[in-house]
């Protein structure tokens, strides 16, 4: 079992900035694709950024190029979201999320417990 726990949400002013931090308990953690998710009130879960398990590839959703980016530093077993030039709209509860696919028909996915961002003046 792996426990993931997301640190560094808070209530930030729009044009603020953020670093989310995702800490995995597994010492597997250089096996697993790491992602941010996030939910507002009354909307579906998206997928924000996702970096694969060496760090060399990284994915974004639309709404945040330019503005956020995922790392990783698997010798501490971390994935980061900064955020930056933050909206009311990145207003969410954000998820850490890993997955390692060990092979076509076999993945293990685990999730955090959440930390909420809010922007708001």
């Amino acid at each position: 079992q792996v426990q993931l726990v997301e640190s560094g949400g808070g209530l930030v002013q729009p044009g603020g900035s953020l670093r989310l931090s995702c800490e995995a308990s597994t010492i597997s953690f250089s096996y697993y694709a790491m992602t941010w998710y996030r939910r507002a009130p009354g909307k579906e879960r998206e997928l924000v950024a996702t970096i694969s398990s060496t760090g060399e590839n990284t994915n974004y959703a639309d709404s945040v190029k330019g503005r956020f980016t995922i790392s990783r530093d698997n010798a501490k077993k971390m994935a980061y979201l900064q955020m930056t030039t933050l909206k009311p709209a990145d207003t969410a509860m954000y998820y850490c999320n890993a997955k390692w696919e060990i092979n076509s028909s076999t993945s293990l996915v685990y999730w955090g417990q959440g930390t909420q961002v809010t922007v708001s003046s």
